[in-house]
């Protein structure tokens, strides 16, 4: 299943409110990812424009860029990104900054990237730590200024795997691929820890010091959601219509969706590439005997997998069509 964000008919008669500029202003450039050829700026372009997880969370949501100019005219914001695949200097010279391998530090750079550039906006602070006496009591990711006031945003990068056997309404089946992470749990921090860590009186402390006396408070949840094969899961509760999907199977499984699966070619995508859809070009596609000897490496117990197809574009690139997590036979008893 293609990991494009669909519009539906509500969404679109939303577009021009409030609610759906929070939500996300950058619709109908849901194609530019894969338009474009360097793989931070796709993966910049993907941050932007992708689909939250969750339409109704059970706190404030906003696109991080909902009060910029681009928001009032995405062209816009669609000449900046084609510039920038052109000449990627800049957005490489920031991302080299980040020392860690983490991906959801990599996805906040993204957006702090974003948000330096964007006309209209001014990006006030990033990973603010707020302290009591020499204890640090948490960080808030984002300060930004823009036509709305200034906004404390958190941001999370997630992924979750669905529950086998039904239970998809409740966000608590929804695990990470290590069984680590859940659903609900990370929604219960951001509402109970992070998201009021701005109104604490050592936030509003710090936020002084930056002439800053009023913040509104929003996160951004982008990820997608990895329903079983075979089956398929619900949807968990308030997830957004236009979320990105995948899919998950059992390694035993494997042989048959390989056979009923459309034809392409499979490939490993590293944690690092976990974002916007793949491209590689031919010399870069995996072989099926490169597939087949990786897959026979993997210990029975190794840890999760991301696979991509890669289907032939009008270009000679391979770019990606669906993608799924290859997970050991005994998940996730044995991963928990």
């Amino acid at each position: 299943m293609a990991a494009d964000a669909v519009i539906t008919d509500e969404t679109a008669c939303q577009q021009q409110t409030g609610y759906a500029r929070r939500m996300n202003p950058f619709l109908k450039l849901g194609d530019l990812p894969r338009r474009l050829r360097q793989s931070a700026v796709r993966d910049l372009a993907w941050v932007i424009i992708s689909a939250p997880l969750l339409r109704h969370p059970s706190c404030s949501q906003r696109h991080p860029l909902a009060g910029s100019a681009w928001a009032d005219d995405p062209e816009r914001l669609s000449r900046w990104l084609l510039e920038l695949d052109r000449q990627s200097e800049p957005l490489l010279t920031w991302l080299a900054r980040i020392t860690s391998h983490r991906l959801g530090l990599y996805y906040e750079g993204l957006w702090q990237f974003a948000l330096s550039q964007a006309p209209d906006v001014e990006l006030l602070a990033a990973n603010l730590a707020i302290r009591n006496g020499g204890h640090t009591l948490g960080e808030l990711d984002l300060l930004v200024r823009d036509r709305d006031g200034v906004h404390h945003l958190e941001l999370a990068i997630k992924l979750y795997l669905g529950p086998p056997h039904g239970g998809g309404r409740n966000p608590a089946r929804w695990l990470g691929p290590g069984c680590h992470d859940r659903l609900d749990l990370k929604l219960g921090h951001l509402m109970t820890h992070q998201l009021p860590m701005s109104s604490h009186a050592q936030a509003r402390e710090a936020l002084a010091g930056l002439g800053i006396d009023k913040v509104q408070a929003s996160l951004w949840l982008g990820g997608f959601l990895f329903y079983p094969w075979p089956g398929d899961a619900e949807t968990p509760a308030d997830a957004h219509p236009g979320h990105l999907r995948g899919r998950w199977l059992h390694r035993r499984d494997w042989p048959r969706y390989r056979a009923e699966c459309p034809p392409g070619v499979w490939q490993h995508l590293p944690r690092h590439a976990w974002l916007a859809p793949a491209r590689f070009e031919a010399d870069q596609c995996w072989t099926q005997g490169c597939l087949d000897e990786w897959l026979l490496s993997l210990p029975p117990l190794a840890p999760a997998k991301l696979l991509v197809r890669l289907e032939r574009d009008a270009t000679d690139a391979w770019q990606e069509a669906e993608r799924l997590f290859l997970v050991a036979d005994s998940w996730p008893l044995l991963h928990a």
